[in-house]
Order: structure tokens, then sequence, then C-alpha cells
């Protein structure tokens, strides 16, 4: 069988796996916090038909290797953690960060390695309790989960993530201060769905959070912006792009199968 029918296959394998991508990012295009996500690929090992002859001692030139390639795979599929377009609501709860750095949640207060979000719609439910739209618990930097007081009539959150509360008697306090993760590489996060990543060995050494600050230069945290969201990272221009790059990628590829295919129907019509 043709080496080329089997390479026209595993690059047709490839761009539909790019279209996949490439449809989830299109699909996300107006989701809160999204990070978009690229396909990489690399070569499958090479065939060698003859290989290398070093120089000879009495002048003669070297040979190169004779090699024939096998087709593509994937080499990676990255999540692209670029910042997303600010979106104002003017909503206090609803948070941005400028900069790096994510929002930690928990499913319960007892779970010990919280989930990590760039989706800062948050709500306040009938308990107090500070959490998202699925129902986590938006926690401090303690890692514990955020409850506003039953005096409390009003609050706002600042650049550092302080939650300034406003008293029923009138005065003014300083609470807790919302919890935010660093990671040294955020592409090795593994994605859970719900806007959510959860830490992996390859996000941080030993796969260990240790809940930080916003605004912290140490740290390398980006600032909170209160009534603003961070929208999806997608430009629709490079995935539409890409998305025919791909599509005449796919047909190239089923071209080789075709021709490699004829080439059979002549070998096999060789008998008559």
């Amino acid at each position: 069988m043709l080496r080329s029918m089997y390479s026209g296959v595993s690059g047709m394998r490839g761009f539909q796996t790019k279209l996949d991508v490439i449809g989830n990012n299109i699909a996300n295009v107006n989701t809160i916090g999204f990070k978009s996500g690229r396909v990489m690929f690399k070569d499958i090992m090479s065939q060698t038909v003859s290989g290398v002859t070093a120089p000879g001692e009495e002048g003669q030139g070297g040979v190169n290797a004779k090699q024939i390639g096998l087709g593509v795979s994937i080499g990676s599929v990255d999540t692209m953690h670029t910042a997303g377009s600010a979106m104002t609501t003017n909503n206090p709860t609803d948070l941005r960060i400028d900069g790096d750095g994510f929002f930690l949640v928990k499913l319960t207060g007892d779970q010990e390695v919280p989930f990590l979000t760039r989706a800062g719609d948050f709500h306040v439910d009938a308990s107090r309790n500070l959490i998202t739209s699925d129902g986590l618990h938006v926690v401090d930097s303690g890692g514990a989960p955020i409850q506003i007081g039953d005096d409390v009539t009003a609050f706002s959150i600042s650049s550092d993530g302080t939650i300034v509360q406003t008293m029923a008697d009138g005065t003014t306090e300083s609470g807790v201060q919302i919890g935010m993760g660093k990671v040294s590489n955020p592409q090795g996060l593994e994605k859970i769905g719900g806007n959510l990543y959860r830490m992996s060995l390859n996000a941080n050494a030993e796969g260990a959070l240790e809940p930080t600050t916003a605004n912290d230069p140490e740290v390398g945290t980006g600032t909170i912006v209160a009534g603003q969201l961070e929208m999806s990272n997608v430009d629709l221009t490079s995935e539409f792009t890409e998305m025919i790059v791909t599509q005449r990628g796919f047909q190239a590829n089923s071209r080789i199968i075709t021709t490699s295919d004829e080439v059979l129907q002549e070998v096999v019509n060789l008998k008559r």
C-alpha cells in the first residue's frame, strides 16, 4: 500500500481535530473569561531509505540520508491565556482581573484545593455568601468561603480585593480580601467546564496552590476592577481565517488519498 495514502489519512485526522478546536472557540466567543485554544502539528517519524555517508579520507564527498515522511500528528493543543476585552456592567459584584492571576472558588468549604476561574460574574445568595453563577463559593486570601455579615448594609470591592463594608450604624469597615491564585504555567491547568480550571502537576511544582491577594507586586497578581467582566479572548477574524486554511488542508489531504487510490487502480489494471 502506498505511504502517501496513510499520510493523507493522518493529515485529514489532524485537520479534523483543528476544526474541532476552532468550532469550540467560535462557540465560546461570548463566554465570560473563556480562553481560546490552538492546535500545533508535528511530523511523524520518517522512514530512512538510505543512511548518511561521511566524507572520505581521500576527498570523497559525504552523502545525506534519504528519508520519507509518514504523515502528521497532533503536537499540542494549547490554551492561550491572553487577556480578553473588558465589558462594563456597573454591577458591584462583577469583577475583572487586570493582569495575571485567577479567582479561587470551592464547591464546599471542606474542599482542599480550590478551582480557578477568570469569570468574575459573582452573586450574593440568600445566606449572604459570595458565589458564582453555579453556586460555588468564592474564597478569601485564607482559603475560606466569603460571607457578608448580617449587619452589613452595603459593600464595595477595592482594587486589591478588599471588601469595604458599610455597617448598619453608618460606619465603614474593611473586611476580608478576595483570594487569588498565581500559577507558573497557566497552560498546564486542566479545563473541567463551567469556566473552571483545576490544578495539575505541570501548572505549579507538585500541584501546590497558595492563595494570595490581588495587586501584589511580589507575587505578580493583577488588580481587580469592580463593575467589569473579562470577555472571551477569541478573535473571530483569526478563527475564520484558520477555518479556511483548515478546510483547504483537509481537501488537499483528501485529494492525496484519491490520487493514491487512482495509482493503485492503475497497478491493479496492469494485469489486463
